[in-house]
């Protein structure tokens, strides 16, 4: 028999104005939408029985053709530093496992949630084990903003209105750009104050270099935009991030500073992996000065994080100061992101969750789009 909650809609997935269609199309008023916004993100409820300013009728009515649904916790794991991680099981449709990750920074006066947009990745960056995976697919609108519902009820938000989650970072399982369709209304959906209401510059999408979609972004939304660049020239950028083949340095940097214009940003992050002798050189630092110094540009060196079968190391912490301090001293604002969550495998490059049923074929290496919807 077939799971008769597969044909529900999940409240999750929908922006406020689709929410407003949903209800006008049960025929009710639109009104109804707003109850139900502040019911599912003001007040973190997902059950319908609670909503005690909808009438019985309607109630039973949403329960029969909705739901709100995050994903299931398959396991859950806390790091000696209080970083969190959630094994998660996105779809019913889906083995238990096939699963993505998601992971809970706690710091004072903050709390970042890093979430995923696909199971696996199909970019096959050579430094992270999210790419080793392999690709299975594309996380709907629901699945994503099921990550932060889910982490904000999980970690005791209060029904006050106060939240755990006040930054969201798109830098977990995927390349978001290549999951449009479903990203751009879950970020529309963490902006919304209806909803979520975080500020732009505390959501942040990272992507590994898809053109043409951050120049339909900065048409589309106004989020903070991370580039994972990690090398300052071509050749090296190649090997290490293979979309690059396809969208090389000038054309990504022109797409960037493209963005920062259309959506009057403050500066752009560029995310830089330290692999000890392959892109830590003294040379290597002077090349990232020239191409950066003078732009609204912020460089996050990440010291890499090893996972099983990576053939590369983590520079020593000597280099790392160094190419910090002389990209300081060059004019390129430069920090080191702290490790977190690496005893728990949460830290970044290293989340890999379980994907099965994977492609073959790999957009970065073989050229083609496998994994982009539109």
């Amino acid at each position: 028999m077939a799971d008769e909650s597969a044909a529900r809609t999940n409240l999750l997935g929908l922006t406020p104005v689709e929410l407003e269609a949903f209800c006008v199309g049960l025929g009710e008023k639109p009104f109804r939408a707003r109850q139900l916004l502040t019911w599912i993100y003001k007040r973190r409820v997902g059950d319908f029985d609670e909503m005690t300013d909808l009438g019985k009728e309607l109630r039973a009515r949403l329960a029969a053709v909705a739901e709100i649904r995050p994903p299931e916790i398959v396991s859950e794991h806390v790091s000696a530093d209080g970083t969190r991680k959630w094994l998660l099981r996105a779809g019913r449709s889906d083995n238990r496992d096939q699963a993505i990750e998601a992971v809970f920074i706690p710091e004072p006066g903050r709390g970042t949630l890093c979430i995923s947009s696909q199971v696996g990745c199909a970019l096959d960056c050579a430094f992270c084990s999210t790419g080793a995976q392999g690709f299975n697919r594309n996380l709907s609108a629901a699945e994503i903003v099921g990550q932060v519902w889910l982490a904000n009820q999980r970690l005791g938000a209060g029904a006050g209105g106060e939240r755990a989650v006040t930054n969201v970072v798109l830098m977990g399982m995927g390349e978001p750009l290549a999951n449009y369709k479903a990203v751009l209304p879950a970020l529309r959906i963490f902006l919304d104050d209806r909803c979520f209401d975080l500020s732009r510059r505390r959501v942040t999408l990272s992507t590994s270099g898809l053109v043409p979609q951050i120049y339909r972004l900065a048409e589309d939304i106004n989020v903070a935009l991370a580039v994972s660049l990690h090398a300052p020239n071509d050749a090296l950028r190649d090997r290490l991030v293979p979309i690059n083949r396809r969208h090389p340095i000038k054309e990504l940097l022109e797409a960037c500073w493209h963005y920062l214009d259309a959506q009057n940003g403050r500066s752009i992050t560029f995310e830089y992996v330290l692999l000890e002798g392959v892109n830590d050189q003294p040379e290597h630092a002077r090349e990232l000065v020239k191409l950066l110094r003078g732009r609204e540009a912020k460089v996050n060196l990440i010291p890499f994080n090893p996972f099983p079968g990576s053939d590369f190391v983590r520079s020593g912490r000597d280099s790392i100061a160094w190419f910090r301090d002389h990209l300081n001293a060059s004019g390129v604002t430069a920090t080191v992101r702290r490790t977190r969550g690496d005893d728990i495998d949460a830290a970044c490059g290293q989340l890999a969750g379980r994907v099965h049923d994977r492609t073959t074929v790999r957009l970065g290496s073989k050229m083609v789009s496998v994994g982009v919807e539109a």
